[in-house]
């Protein structure tokens, strides 16, 4: 963009005259102190009566003038109010100056003299050096050539100066004091988790401080870094989140940063811990499986079984939307929901997670639309729950399901199907107990969601909710696995 210089007379332009500057009309400063705001009132006012021309309808903005029109080629700072370059002066166009450029420039350098030669002011200076820095003190002798100060001046400056250390190393232990205390009452900190296994436990879900530092190496650089937080506790704070369902306004509150903050930290380290664990939560082999098979699979169904599947829901607020209300409503549950349609690995660990889906969508339809059914080979088992009406679909793919018998339309099942239910509640049981240890390990997924967690979608179409119940297996996934291989 070119800049030009809008004195009358004046042609000047920023891609012709590359040595100018060009400066903007002052704007009135409305957000600092008081005395800021009436110096640059004051200069705005001066700086358009030096300019002396109709500006109506003009955006006043845009308006330029070069450094030609200030004596020392430079426009002064705000507060040197008395420097004759702060308010432009040369060949402004007009006859009309208040002051010429001669009477303004000898004032000031006059009035800048007679600081100068004060052996005073010299000493306060030096002064002032020597404490902004930890270089030994000069020494505060005036120069042969001019007037020395009395030595019981010198002597009383000195002391103070001494006494002005003193009080500043005092003041620097302090606030080195304050820092490490801050430090340790940061319940996030590294330092206030390390060698603390069970504080890391109720805390974070993991068990241990170790597997805490292997998963923040494993994401630390990829988080954003953050002004008011270190990386480590904007892990910290996101895994408490997950485990104790710690409110934003609570976090915010703790670590004296505003909600907005605590959001964003939230959101982004979910992000990245979704990435940055996408190993963790995966489908086994089949040749994996079949060599960890527990004995208690392997006597009821041999080493088949590849998945045990269910489903469960999480309350979110009442949509607004009254389409989005039909689709989230659960008759099940009596609230507002989305559902997740989660595998379990015969060994206990979370081996699917689906996207999240409305609570009124059936368990059948989910599994069928999920991908599940992509992750099948011929031959493989699976176990699942009345619901899962699947033989059909899994058919196609020449695997099959077990599921319990029914008893409509029959007084009560035969013995066949009784022992057959048994032996599939025996082992379903597992699946049960690695939901309840995700819900009960990570209690954000038992409160009431907000509606924004469940709309907002990401590039790759995917809600805040679809990625924290992610996380919250894989770091279920983390820890040691419920079912007894014995």
């Amino acid at each position: 963009m070119v800049n030009y210089c809008r004195v009358i007379g004046c042609h000047n332009r920023s891609d012709r005259e590359k040595d100018r500057s060009f400066y903007r009309i002052p704007e009135v400063i409305t957000n600092q102190c008081e005395k800021t705001h009436e110096l640059s009132e004051e200069r705005r006012r001066k700086w358009l009566a030096s300019l002396n021309q109709d500006l109506t309808g003009k955006t006043v903005k845009n308006i330029r003038i070069c450094s030609d029109h200030f004596i020392g080629k430079k426009k002064a700072d705000l507060f040197a109010s008395d420097n004759p370059d702060w308010t432009p002066s040369l060949n402004m166009g007009t006859s009309r100056q208040v002051n010429t450029p001669d009477n303004m420039s000898s004032r000031y350098f006059r009035k800048k003299g007679r600081a100068e030669k004060s052996d005073a002011a010299k000493t306060l200076l030096m002064f002032a050096e020597n404490m902004s820095t930890d270089e030994p003190v000069e020494d505060l002798t005036p120069l042969p050539s001019e007037e020395p100060l009395p030595e019981t001046e010198v002597e009383m400056l000195q002391k103070q100066l001494a006494l002005a250390k003193e009080e500043n190393e005092k003041l620097k232990c302090k606030n080195h004091e304050l820092k490490e205390k801050l430090k340790n009452t940061n319940p996030y900190s590294e330092s206030a988790l390390e060698g603390n296994d069970e504080k890391v436990r109720s805390l974070t879900g993991l068990p241990c401080f170790a597997l805490l530092m292997a998963l923040f190496r494993l994401v630390e650089e990829c988080l954003p870094p953050k002004m008011t937080l270190g990386k480590f506790e904007c892990l910290v704070l996101t895994l408490a989140r997950l485990r104790l369902n710690l409110t934003i306004s609570f976090l915010a509150f703790q670590l004296a940063v505003s909600k907005s903050t605590i959001s964003r930290i939230f959101v982004d380290v979910i992000d990245v811990l979704y990435v940055r664990t996408q190993g963790i939560v995966r489908w086994p082999e089949r040749e994996e499986l079949q060599k960890t098979m527990p004995l208690q699979f392997q006597k009821h169904f041999g080493k088949k079984c590849c998945v045990i599947i269910d489903c469960f829901e999480v309350f979110i607020e009442c949509p607004s939307n009254l389409m989005a209300r039909s689709e989230t409503w659960s008759n099940y549950k009596h609230h507002n929901t989305v559902k997740f349609l989660i595998g379990i690995a015969p060994q206990g660990v979370v081996s699917f997670i689906s996207k999240s889906w409305g609570g009124r969508t059936s368990d059948k339809f989910i599994t069928e639309h999920c991908g599940f059914l992509n992750k099948l080979l011929p031959g493989d088992l699976i176990l699942a729950d009345r619901g899962f009406d699947i033989g059909d679909s899994v058919g196609t793919l020449s695997a099959s399901v077990n599921i319990p018998a029914f008893t409509k339309g029959k007084g009560q099942l035969s013995p066949l199907d009784l022992e057959e239910t048994r032996k599939i509640a025996n082992v379903r049981i597992h699946v049960e107990r690695v939901i309840g240890l995700v819900r009960q390990k990570f209690t954000f997924l038992n409160g009431t969601q907000p509606i924004d967690v469940v709309m907002t979608k990401d590039e790759r179409g995917l809600t805040t909710i679809d990625k924290v119940a992610y996380v919250c297996c894989a770091l279920v996934n983390m820890c040691e696995s419920v079912v007894d291989f014995n």
